[in-house]
């Protein structure tokens, strides 16, 4: 049995939907991301999971216990908000052991756990300082070990790096997953963020107008999307629309004027279909060598790779290359472009993916 595990959940005000059957198993340990647009949910399945948001259907279960109905207080959560929610007049130590005061603690053992999650957040050399004193990465490690310092048994995590610069962001992303490997902790975050979602989470759900619609581990989440919606959410993609002449296990796709062949994905023959290429997977060739020529109609110099904009007969496509010193292609020049066909994924024209999408194992829905 799984840790956490929601069964149908589904929260409506009136008759709109807000979250419509959620299922979701978290095993112990796992670092898992709710990613999707403003809108889609997702913040609104971490308050149920809380306590904040009454569920209307649907069952919530905590290490075999049903607590859909249990008061917050009662569910041994720790929770980090988007603002932090720091008292201000109260020290870091102040802060972080508020939690361990209201549980009626000793002062040995609130000093004990105090210094240990101070330490474990580099917060130790701080702990006399304000709020007001501190950087935001600090007052971030602050709520975090407020969080931790009552040892949760979920530790809910809502856009917790969303105020911060980008550098820091970037960097506080891989230290929050290096603290929660050390302590643990079963750890659901919800982030807009598909870049801090996949570096940071053992599994990724994504989820599109309150509903599910890929749960996958970062990697086969980026390689296998199952519909449209996914492949250009996380990351970028080329979409290129075809219909489908011949199905089998290799399937041929018309595109207007000329023709591929790729892996099926489940697609039959007659069926619109997208054609979804990652940039990165296309290269340039010399004229006529590549599965189509272009026109570099535009280039920007992103300073790990150039990124190009190329005008084909199937439309304008993405080209990402690494800059590893070789000369990038000018503005309005020719070039044939390559891809390995291996690596383009077919997606449903309409807003389903196919029912065998991937040629790995099937993820979780």
């Amino acid at each position: 049995m799984s840790f956490l595990t929601l069964t149908d959940v589904s929260k409506s005000y009136g008759s709109a939907p807000v979250v419509a059957d959620m299922n979701l198993s978290v095993e112990k340990g796992e670092f898992v991301s709710l990613l999707g647009p403003s809108g889609c949910g997702k913040t609104t399945t971490l308050q149920m999971i809380a306590g904040f948001v009454e569920v209307t259907r649907g069952r919530i279960t905590l290490d075999g216990l049903d607590i859909t109905r249990a008061r917050p207080n009662s569910r041994g959560l720790g929770i980090v908000f988007q603002s932090y929610a720091l008292f201000p007049h109260m020290t870091v130590s102040g802060n972080v052991s508020f939690g361990l005061e209201m549980r009626r603690m000793t002062k040995t053992e609130r000093r004990e756990r105090l210094d240990a999650v101070l330490a474990l957040v580099h917060l130790d050399h701080l702990a006399a300082r304000y709020p007001r004193e501190l950087s935001g990465g600090q007052r971030q490690r602050v709520a975090l070990a407020r969080a931790l310092v009552i040892q949760p048994r979920v530790l809910l995590l809502d856009e917790p790096l969303s105020n911060l610069d980008a550098k820091l962001r970037e960097e506080m992303q891989f230290e929050l997953r290096q603290i929660q490997r050390k302590v643990g902790t079963t750890s659901i975050m919800v982030t807009h963020d598909q870049t801090e979602a996949m570096s940071i989470s053992d599994r990724v759900v994504v989820m599109e107008a309150g509903r599910v619609t890929q749960i996958d581990d970062p990697q086969r989440l980026y390689e296998y999307p199952q519909t449209r919606f996914i492949s250009t959410f996380v990351g970028k993609a080329n979409l290129i629309r075809g219909r489908v002449r011949s199905a089998g296990p290799r399937a041929r796709v018309d595109l207007g004027s000329m023709t591929v062949e790729v892996d099926a994905g489940g697609a039959a023959a007659g069926d619109e279909v997208f054609l979804s290429i990652r940039p990165e997977k296309l290269s340039f060739v010399p004229l006529g060598q590549g599965q189509l020529d272009g026109v570099v109609r535009e280039r920007f110099f992103l300073g790990s790779q150039w990124l190009y904009h190329v005008t084909t007969a199937v439309g304008e496509l993405i080209v990402a290359c690494p800059n590893d010193g070789r000369a990038p292609l000018e503005e309005d020049c020719h070039s044939g472009v390559d891809w390995p066909s291996h690596l383009v994924r077919v997606l449903a024209a309409g807003t389903a993916g196919f029912d065998a999408q991937q040629s790995t194992p099937a993820a979780e829905s």
